[in-house]
This record gives structure tokens, C-alpha cells and sequence, in this order.
């Protein structure tokens, strides 16, 4: 039977395979593409040392295509609640290194727990979006737990602020939740939203647009009003979401 420190080894030692994310090549993709990962934006977020992790170790439990084989590091979504200037505050940040942030069951499941943990403890939630959509080999399991997370956004509209901060491409059912939040941020050259991507568009109606055009930041800000502020970098964008949520309150009761 294995020791107390052995444990406590093994544990920490699956706490920094996690914590590494998709792998070193991965982040840096992402960083070329002038984006932080989603551990970096935590740490920018909260005051230091208050964030607390949920959910590190939770696995997918698909079978299909392959997916058993494959090992999703926190199923490619950081999630847990710290403070943002003194002030407790939930959060949920997708890791596009991990499989393109793709959202399946447990990965919604994790996102749909802290919203309700926000609404427990009557705080702020704030989401950091970054991927491709829903994870094609989880099927309706994964368009399902795209449900259960809209379910919150409409339940929990107009009792607690919800902020979502799009800091990468966002399609599919993606997009439909940011629209359900009360604010929503967006990162120049970055950040796309929309419910279909130019290909698909392409191939549909012959017309042949771009990813700015289609779902840039400039779009949704300056032309369709579903974006509400717009900054040049993912720091900026931070940042600017510190200074929205120093005007709210923590809740409708405060």
C-alpha cells in the first residue's frame, strides 16, 4: 500500500502533467498568434496567489473515434474562483492547446458547476473563450452540455454580472452563450465570433469573406452591437475587464 508521500508525489506529479497543457509546441503556436494561454490569463486576472482550481483532474469518458486514447489536459478548460481586486470573483478560461478548446460533456460540465457556484455564492462570472466549438466526437453529448450552460446564462441573467471575454475564435455553439451574457469583450486580429466560418459560407453561398470580416472584432463592436468593448491585445482586454467590473456590483442583491 503506497505511503502519504507517495501519494502526495503522484499527486503532484499528475498536477504539473496538467498544468503543462497541450505541450510545450502548442503554446507556442499560441503564443505566435499573439495569445496567451488560458493559465497565463488567469494569472493576470486574479490577485495573486487567491485563484483556486476546480476540477484539475477531470477526464472525458468518450470512446468514439479514437477519443480513449487521447488525454485532454483538464479537458481543455481551466475553471475555479479567486479575487479580482479584493473583490471573489468565478471564473472559466477554454485552453485552445488542448484540442482546440473544444467543449465536450465534461468540459461543459465543469463550465455549467462554476456558473452555479457563482450563483451560490452571488459573485460575478466571468468566461475567457477560445475554441473551436464543440468536440465532433462527443456528438450530442457535447451539444448538450452547450445547453445546460445557455440554461444558466438565461437563469442566471439579471441576478449575477456575466462577462465574457472572446480572446480567440469562437464558432458554433460558441457564440450563442457570449450573447446570452450581459458584456462582451473582444481582442483585435484575435477574436472571432460566428455561427459558421468563411468556408462553410463559401461553400453555401459562393461568397467568399474573410475572418474579420465575418465575425472580426471591429464587426461586432462598430456594425452588429453584439461586442462591447475592443482592445489590441489579451492584457488589454484583461485589463479593461478589471476596470468593468470595479462598476458592478456582486450581485442584484448588493
Amino acid at each position: 500500500m503506497p505511503t502519504n508521500e507517495e501519494l502526495i508525489a503522484e499527486l503532484e506529479a499528475r498536477e504539473a502533467k496538467v498544468k503543462q497543457m497541450g505541450g510545450a509546441e502548442q503554446i507556442k503556436k499560441q503564443h505566435a498568434q499573439n495569445k496567451l494561454t488560458a493559465r497565463e490569463r488567469i494569472d493576470l486576472l486574479f490577485d495573486p496567489g487567491t485563484f483556486v482550481e476546480t476540477g484539475m483532474h477531470v477526464k472525458h469518458r468518450c470512446h468514439y473515434f479514437g477519443l480513449d486514447k487521447v488525454d485532454i489536459p483538464a479537458d481543455g478548460v481551466v475553471t475555479g474562483y479567486g479575487k479580482v481586486n479584493g473583490r471573489t470573483v468565478c471564473c472559466y478560461a477554454q485552453d485552445f492547446t488542448s484540442r482546440g478548446g473544444s467543449l465536450g460533456e465534461m468540459h461543459a460540465w465543469k463550465i455549467a458547476k462554476t456558473m452555479d457556484l457563482a450563483a451560490k455564492m452571488m459573485v460575478p462570472m466571468i468566461g475567457m473563450l477560445d475554441t473551436g466549438g464543440a468536440r465532433i466526437q462527443e456528438g450530442i453529448s457535447a451539444l448538450d452540455g452547450y445547453g445546460q450552460i445557455f440554461h444558466r446564462n438565461t437563469l442566471y441573467s439579471g441576478i449575477i454580472p456575466q462577462i465574457t471575454l472572446s480572446m480567440g475564435p469562437c464558432a458554433g455553439g460558441a457564440v450563442y452563450s457570449p450573447a446570452l451574457t450581459d458584456w462582451i469583450l473582444m481582442v483585435k486580429d484575435s477574436s472571432y465570433m460566428y455561427v459558421t466560418g468563411p468556408d462553410v459560407v463559401k461553400a453555401v453561398t459562393s461568397e467568399e469573406v474573410t475572418h474579420e470580416q465575418l465575425g472580426g472584432a471591429m464587426v461586432h463592436n462598430v456594425k452588429s452591437g453584439v461586442a462591447h468593448f475592443v482592445y489590441n491585445s489579451d492584457p488589454e482586454c484583461i485589463e479593461g475587464c478589471k476596470q468593468l467590473l470595479s462598476y458592478l456590483p456582486q450581485s442584484v442583491y448588493d
